[in-house]
Order: structure tokens, then sequence, then C-alpha cells
């Protein structure tokens, strides 16, 4: 990935500059927090994006493809992946529907529940998901970009963080 030429200066940091100037103070940090938050999801998706354009996959479908890859039978209830991926039934569709249409993924009938359908992985599916691993292991999650200890920190802040929302 081209890295982009940096900012003279930090804009979060001049933003609560800003935030202070203008009465905001007291909440001068928090706003700070949530858009170096916001900020850092687009440089680490930019980077997820940029390992798995060349195999065709988003993000979103690589989870789905893994979290079937994980499953006990390599199916899973399409309600049920919308409600481990925490993400809303449609988006669910939409990437079922790409992947089926790539062969990744097929849809079967619920061997008990008549009404619920079942996402299979493909062997196809299989091999894009491992091939995707492999490279985001070796691009991505073996370096996130902390320092000694900063990802086990982060981990940790962002797992209160989602606690305290209700996220589980």
């Amino acid at each position: 990935m081209a890295t982009p030429k940096p900012l003279p200066t930090d804009p979060i940091a001049e933003a609560h500059r800003h935030w202070t100037a203008h009465g905001w103070g007291s909440v001068a940090d928090g706003m700070a927090a949530v858009t170096s938050l916001m900020r850092a999801q687009q440089i680490m998706l930019a980077r997820v994006d940029e390992v798995l354009r060349p195999l065709d996959l988003t993000f979103a479908r690589y989870e789905l493809l893994m979290l079937l890859l994980f499953s006990r039978r390599g199916a899973l209830p399409l309600n049920k992946i919308g409600s481990r991926l925490q993400v809303h039934p449609t988006s669910i569709t939409s990437a079922v529907d790409r992947l089926e249409a790539r062969g990744q993924v097929r849809r079967t009938p619920h061997p008990t529940d008549r009404r619920a359908i079942l996402a299979e992985i493909t062997q196809e599916g299989r091999a894009t998901a491992l091939a995707a691993t492999e490279k985001l292991n070796d691009t991505v999650f073996a370096d996130p970009g902390l320092g000694d200890g900063g990802v086990r920190t982060l981990i940790d802040l962002l797992t209160d963080l989602r606690r305290a929302a209700g996220d589980f």
C-alpha cells in the first residue's frame, strides 16, 4: 500500500484545540477519542481491503467465509450468521448472494426447519478463506502498527468499550 504523505499537523489535535477554544473543553478528549477511533478504523480497513481486493473479497464477505469455515458443519442458518456477525439480515443476504455467485457458498435447506436456509461453505470458499487468511496474517495481523504491548492494550480498551455498549 502506498503510504500517503503525512500531514504537517495532527488534524485531530487541531480539532481538540478548536473544541477547547470554543468552550467545549470538557468534552474535547471524548471528541478526540471518537474521531481517532474512526480514523484508525479507516486506516485498518484500507490495509485489509488492499489484501482482500485481489481475491475479490470485502472484509464482510471474508468474515462470513471464516464464520462458516470455523463452524462444525461448515454451514449455518442465515439468521444465525447475521446474529454472530452483528449485521442486518439484508447485508447477510447480499454477501451470501455474491459468495454464491462465485461458487464459494451454497444455499441448502435446513434439515429440520423448513423455514430456514443454510449457507454452506464450498471447497472453493474454503480455499479462498484460507488464502485470504494467510495474506492477512502476513501483512496486517502480524503488524497492526502498534508497539510492544500496544496491541493487547488496545484489545483490552476496545473490549471494555464494547462491553459497556452491551455488545456482549
